[in-house]
């Protein structure tokens, strides 16, 4: 099989298999860039965004450390009895969130340390939070082979990418015919991005 003849089944599998990877982040990418538009359209149906479940006695020193927020917010999710893929972060010097999210569902408690509290509140399932929740998803933090599994996957579908843009140029580099139009082409969309980060 020649190089061309590879390069193109290359180019034509690799776009069938990361489809359903550039409709997801294309997708999810329209209520990042329109946060404000699905926020209004949401509040114009009156309905929380949290629904408190629980409240529980917890008392424990806040733990000046960043790098120990992991720990704490594992055992605040002990004490709640709550599992799942998780977050930790210091809302301010006596309030640690921690947030537990998943496709279909998003749990957070606070840690009210001068109320010496727990605040359980479970989040109402939105359609744009579950696309953007897709789309940000990543990384190898969960101590969980399912969730690593993910980042996995994401590291290979990026590089899926790289290979499909390689194999894309070295296709329509031979064809004389279309030399103009492909160079105006990835001159178009290389001066569009270099302009905005310019400009940004």
């Amino acid at each position: 099989m020649e190089i061309q003849h590879f390069n193109r089944r290359l180019h034509l599998y690799l776009g069938l298999a990361l489809s359903p990877w550039v409709l997801l982040y294309a997708v999810s990418s329209i209520p990042f860039s329109h946060g404000r538009f699905f926020e209004d359209l949401d509040k114009a149906k009156g309905q929380p965004n949290w629904t408190r479940r629980a409240e529980i006695p917890f008392d424990a020193p806040v733990p000046q450390d960043d790098a120990r927020l992991r720990d704490f917010g594992a055992r605040i999710m002990q004490t709640a009895g709550l599992e799942g893929a998780f977050g930790a972060y210091r809302q301010g010097p006596s309030q640690i969130n921690v947030y537990i999210h998943s496709v279909w569902k998003s749990t957070q408690v606070k840690y009210l340390a001068g109320e010496k509290k727990l605040v359980v509140e479970d989040k109402r399932f939105r359609w744009d939070h579950m696309l953007t929740g897709f789309h940000a998803k990543g990384g190898f933090e969960q101590d969980s082979l399912l969730h690593d599994s993910w980042g996995i996957v994401v590291d290979l579908v990026s590089l899926g990418f790289v290979l499909w843009v390689v194999s894309g140029l070295y296709m329509w580099i031979p064809m004389r015919n279309l030399r103009r139009s492909g160079l105006f082409a990835l001159c178009a969309g290389a001066l569009s991005f270099a302009v905005l980060v310019w400009l940004l």
